[in-house]
């Protein structure tokens, strides 16, 4: 088995349970053996690894996206998970968007004001900085969506 053979296993199996053994089934088309053999870690099962529709279609469902986030690792790439599922467009437009930023951005300005008064930026801190920056990393992208949007 490949090095990284039991570490998507793993996180196949992760997947798998997230979304339920019955409504995998359903989702993907495939027999609950099917799905287990994907993540035993049984010698003859050893180079059997779930189709990539099939992850694509569980992690629609899931709360989090395990395998792209175990394949992600293992290529060394830091991905950002959005919990955020938009059924209907974004609301607004780039004015609202604008909006929302400024707001994002002042709120990460008080926090880093807050957390660099005694000179040093906790863990805690420092989880709180990131949060603030990955919300307006989201705006920005909701941004760049609107403005791709009045580009057509």
């Amino acid at each position: 088995m490949p090095s990284f053979g039991p570490y998507l296993k793993k996180h196949t199996e992760l997947l798998v349970k997230d979304v339920g053994i019955e409504k995998a089934c359903e989702l993907t088309g495939k027999s609950k053996a099917t799905l287990g053999r994907y993540y035993a870690d049984h010698d003859e099962h050893a180079d059997r690894f779930i189709p990539v529709d099939a992850v694509a279609a569980l992690e629609q469902e899931s709360s989090y996206p395990h395998v792209t986030s175990a394949l992600a690792e293992l290529n060394g790439i830091t991905l950002s998970f959005d919990k955020r599922r938009d059924n209907e467009p974004r609301k607004g437009g780039v004015n609202s968007d604008v909006v929302a930023l400024s707001q994002r951005f002042a709120m990460l300005m008080a926090e880093y004001h807050q957390s660099i008064q005694d000179g040093v930026i906790t863990g805690n801190e420092a989880r709180r900085l990131l949060r603030e920056t990955l919300a307006l990393q989201q705006v920005l992208v909701d941004m760049k969506l609107h403005l791709e949007d009045e580009q057509v």
